[in-house]
């Protein structure tokens, strides 16, 4: 089991993901402009936190949590994650 990752936003993702990529560069942006830690975690590379990430959101991909609650998949909006970020957890997505 993966060691699990202490930052307050993680991005879900795979290899060769196009929306990924755009993923990345949004939460890359946001958090820098918040000045908040983030981290990636490859859904493929096994259990994480004794969870089955494949499985769990392979269709969904990529996926940002802020503090543990989803805060998008597929197109990232950066103004849900700078909220998110700038008055604590936003409501999660149905």
């Amino acid at each position: 089991m993966a060691n699990r990752v202490q930052q307050r936003v993680l991005l879900y993702g795979r290899a060769g993901c196009h929306l990924c990529d755009d993923a990345r560069e949004v939460v890359r942006a946001v958090c820098d402009e918040t000045g908040v830690d983030w981290a990636e975690v490859d859904i493929d590379a096994g259990p994480y936190d004794g969870r089955d990430l494949a499985d769990e959101l392979g269709e969904l991909v990529p996926v940002v949590e802020v503090d543990g609650v989803q805060q998008g998949y597929w197109r990232i909006d950066p103004a849900r994650l700078r909220r998110a970020l700038t008055r604590g957890a936003v409501r999660p997505l149905p």
